[in-house]
């Protein structure tokens, strides 16, 4: 009897020993998501968190370890609204909640302001989708970004319209926000690289909140421009073309990613003409990689019943090239994993993910678009 009670409280002992080693087994992983799911481009914000949703959920029914652990995919959403302020009280508080990584977010003018919170608590930040080149020349070792900057975007959107369109007289507009006037900048830069071939007849701005552009559209008009090209989101560029034709300009209309959403055609209604669009997806797959971005986007539609708009293939690989980069490190602690982040190679959806020494995305791609019977038509994949 004596022996018995001496064995019953070691027993329980033991148990709960064993009990701790398997707590101690798991890992959770917490990682941060941000975007716009309010608001006027909230279509694209959503976009984006589903396509962090698809590779979290793949994760953790994949079963992933790390450092010996087995890891347990937490995704914490955060919605920014586009703005600047939003975005930087998201920002904080997922570094509160101590997130072992965030992707996003989708704006640059997000993105930028939000990249110092994160820098200044260590924790690595990989943008799906934000292109001015600031967001990784401000020397913030934990910035990174999977697709092309504005420099690409925008350049090629310029030299396109003088080469490829035969473009004389252009007029610019922008949305003064920190991707709009990024992109439509470098798009005036790849104009003028061409030698005179077009001129810049006019250059108006709006805001990223705007629906009336009856005097800016009436100014540019009196200039008899072959091109309008707009700097800004596709929630702006569709009544911007409604607008265009009632006033009865016949002009080319060209954009960059913002407006290069599947959702513009809605947007746009009848004003949208075949060809008359030419825009620029910063991303994009070549030939080899085609099948592996079809079998996304039928997945994607199959979980969540709508189809990808631009981001969320790009968002899927952002998750997995970090949760690789902490496989290869075999640690979720972002000092321990941002030097294998930094220099990963990885192939995913998107294609080849490897960085440069600012962050930004070795040999990115890029995907010019028209519009045509409503659907978004694949013109060319360029570097």
């Amino acid at each position: 009897m004596q022996f018995k009670t001496k064995m019953i409280p070691l027993a329980g002992a033991i148990a709960f020993a064993f009990a701790g080693a398997a707590s101690a087994q798991e890992l959770v992983v917490k990682i941060g998501h941000v975007g716009p799911i309010s608001g006027a481009i909230a279509h694209l914000g959503k976009d984006n968190e589903n396509g962090a949703r698809m590779a979290i959920d793949e994760l953790n029914a994949k079963g992933v370890t790390i450092g010996g652990k087995k890891a347990k995919f937490e995704l914490l959403a955060e919605d920014d609204g586009a703005d600047p302020k939003q975005g930087t009280a998201a920002a904080q508080k997922l570094v509160d909640a101590k997130v072992n990584g965030v992707i996003g977010h989708l704006n640059s003018g997000t993105t930028i302001p939000a990249s110092k919170i994160y820098f200044d608590a260590g924790i690595p930040q990989v943008s799906p989708s934000a292109t001015n080149p600031k967001y990784t020349q401000q020397g913030f070792k934990t910035a990174f970004r999977v697709v092309a900057n504005d420099g690409q975007l925008g350049g090629t959107l310029g030299r396109y319209a003088v080469q490829i369109n035969k473009a004389k007289r252009i007029a610019v507009i922008d949305d003064r926000t920190a991707y709009g006037q990024g992109v439509a900048q470098e798009f005036i830069k790849g104009v003028k690289s061409k030698g005179g071939a077009a001129e810049i007849v006019a250059q108006q701005y709006t805001n990223d909140k705007a629906t009336d552009f009856n005097a800016i559209l009436t100014a540019i008009k009196s200039k008899n421009p072959d091109t309008v090209f707009f700097g800004g989101m596709d929630a702006v560029a569709g009544p911007m073309l409604r607008q265009m034709k009632a006033l009865g300009i016949n002009a080319k209309f060209m954009g960059g990613d913002g407006i290069c959403s599947e959702g513009l055609a809605q947007l746009a209604g009848d004003a949208l003409g075949d060809g008359q669009v030419v825009c620029a997806e910063a991303g994009g797959v070549e030939e080899a990689q085609k099948k592996g971005m079809e079998d996304f986007r039928a997945a994607y539609k199959k979980k969540f019943g709508t189809d990808v708009q631009i981001y969320a293939p790009y968002v899927y690989d952002s998750v997995m090239v970090m949760v690789e980069a902490m496989k290869k490190a075999g640690s979720a602690e972002p000092a321990k994993y941002l030097p294998e982040l930094a220099k990963i190679n990885y192939k995913g959806v998107t294609g080849n993910i490897a960085f440069d020494s600012k962050g930004d995305i070795k040999d990115g791609t890029l995907t010019l678009y028209t519009y045509k019977g409503g659907k978004r038509v694949q013109v060319a994949v360029t570097k």
